[in-house]
């Protein structure tokens, strides 16, 4: 028997038989079109038959809505800082002594090529990745060592989220002349001594103590260390920092049990031990090996260790760094939360649902999707820190500032005239150069640092975002 012809069901059916009539013909438009092209994968179902689907949904409303969606968070999210200033280093010493430039051409110890560096300068100016093929590098076609690490990634723009130029942090790199980029040298040069010392034994090791007196008598510290130091430094907290005072970052044992928990990847078992180094490695302490790497020359490998080991000192740390996929510690520690069945953020709609359980929208696939997601974010705009804002200098270059100041090297670089007492009244520089004959910054690679600049720092500022991440999700 016919249904009224008001009857709603009738509405739908109806509605439903346009909706058909529009895709057929929508669909007979694009086959005339591209005649060569199958009708049946061009529609994705048997033979020419269009179906509709299932389940009944207004398209161009759903395009409409994504759109509008879009278009307001792009909106929110256009926010201009200005033009970020730098500390003044690549104006105040004119031959760039004070700003990176591994892997491009130098004339000296700590002193870069005015040609080469100016065409890194030209380069990153013109913003084009054209432009950083044209740089002049110490060593072309030498390897990994003779290429910029990613310059071309401050240039580039994401669909979500703020533009990479569009965050703030705190005030500009510290100069290379400043108290805080001394003391950070200062222990930068005391973890090259104790790499192989396990951090269990920090408390009762002879080295460790002398570190610890030599920092807390830095006068930087003594002013409150920018509030970065846990003061006072103790064995403990030695090469710990933190973000504020009681930020929790100090707590608990040298290596968050994030690091050793074994967890699954899936079925994959993880147990947590790692490839790491043979002891008693340290690399670019003379200024012919320095010289080379800086210039983008060959290095090698460093000995491996062929027993894979839970993380014990700092040289195990090194090992984990120089390889891992950089979201890859909050990856797996999210990956334990998830094997011990930690609970999720408590706003989570799904909590309540009797129906519904998590999973594409704040579930674990969105979760584990989401933590490289916002490493990608934090990178872009770390790297736009790095390679256009600041142009900070490694930690092995400000050694070679050192190296030079001491031996009165020629030329000699103008920032090496500039250091900051910090350092040079440092109990560690008499025990770096009766160690290895110089005050170059022992490395625990023989490439030494990655080819980009130092700061922001690319894995702290993933770290940052990826353990953000986990705290909405799970607070």
């Amino acid at each position: 028997m016919d249904k009224p012809k008001n009857d709603p069901t009738n509405s739908k059916i109806e509605k439903s038989r346009i909706s058909r009539r529009k895709f057929v013909k929508g669909a007979a438009t694009i086959a005339a079109v591209t005649a060569t092209v199958p009708l049946k994968p061009l529609l994705g179902g048997p033979g020419s038959t269009a179906e509709a689907s299932t389940i009944d949904y207004e398209s161009n409303k759903r395009t409409n809505d994504s759109f509008i969606y879009r278009r307001n968070v792009a909106i929110l999210n256009k926010i201009n800082i200005g033009e970020v200033p730098d500390n003044g280093d690549l104006t105040r010493f004119t031959d760039f002594s004070a700003n990176y430039s591994k892997a491009l051409r130098h004339d000296g110890l700590g002193v870069p090529n005015r040609q080469s560096y100016q065409s890194l300068i030209d380069a990153l100016t013109s913003e084009t990745f054209q432009g950083l093929n044209n740089v002049i590098v110490g060593t072309p076609g030498g390897g990994p060592n003779s290429k910029l690490n990613g310059p071309a990634t401050s240039f580039a723009f994401d669909l979500e989220g703020l533009d990479s130029h569009a965050f703030t942090i705190p005030p500009p790199a510290p100069s290379v002349s400043s108290a805080q980029t001394a003391t950070e040298e200062v222990e930068h040069y005391w973890a090259s001594l104790l790499r192989d010392v396990p951090f269990t034994e920090y408390a009762t090791n002879a080295t460790v103590a002398d570190a610890v007196a030599d920092l807390n008598s830095r006068s930087f510290l003594q002013g409150g260390g920018a509030n970065q130091w846990p003061l006072p430094v103790t064995p403990q907290n030695l090469f710990r920092g933190r973000v504020f005072a009681n930020d929790g970052n100090v707590k608990g044992p040298y290596i968050s049990q994030f690091m050793f928990q074994p967890t699954f990847f899936g079925a994959q078992p993880l147990n947590q031990r790692y490839q790491t180094f043979l002891p008693n490695q340290a690399f670019m302490t003379d200024v012919g090996s320095y010289q080379a790497v800086q210039n983008g020359g060959a290095s090698g490998e460093p000995l491996v260790d062929s027993t894979f080991r839970f993380i014990r000192n700092g040289r195990d740390l090194t090992a984990y760094t120089r390889v891992d996929a950089l979201h890859q510690a909050y990856f797996v520690a999210l990956l334990i939360l998830l094997g011990i069945k930690a609970p999720p953020n408590p706003g989570n709609p799904y909590n309540t649902s009797t129906t519904q359980k998590a999973f594409g929208t704040l579930g674990a696939p969105d979760a584990l999707a989401t933590i490289p997601e916002v490493a990608t974010r934090a990178l872009k705009a770390s790297w736009f820190r790095k390679w256009i804002s600041d142009l900070r200098l490694r930690p092995e270059e400000y050694g070679a500032l050192v190296e030079a100041r001491r031996i009165n090297s020629t030329p000699k670089p103008q920032a090496s005239n500039a250091l900051h007492s910090d350092v040079l009244t440092s109990a560690v520089l008499p025990r770096i150069l009766a160690t290895f004959g110089t005050h170059l910054m022992p490395q625990a690679f023989p490439e030494g640092s990655p080819t980009h600049p130092c700061y922001t720092g690319g894995h702290a500022t993933v770290a940052g975002a990826c353990d953000d991440d986990q705290i909405l999700r799970r607070r």
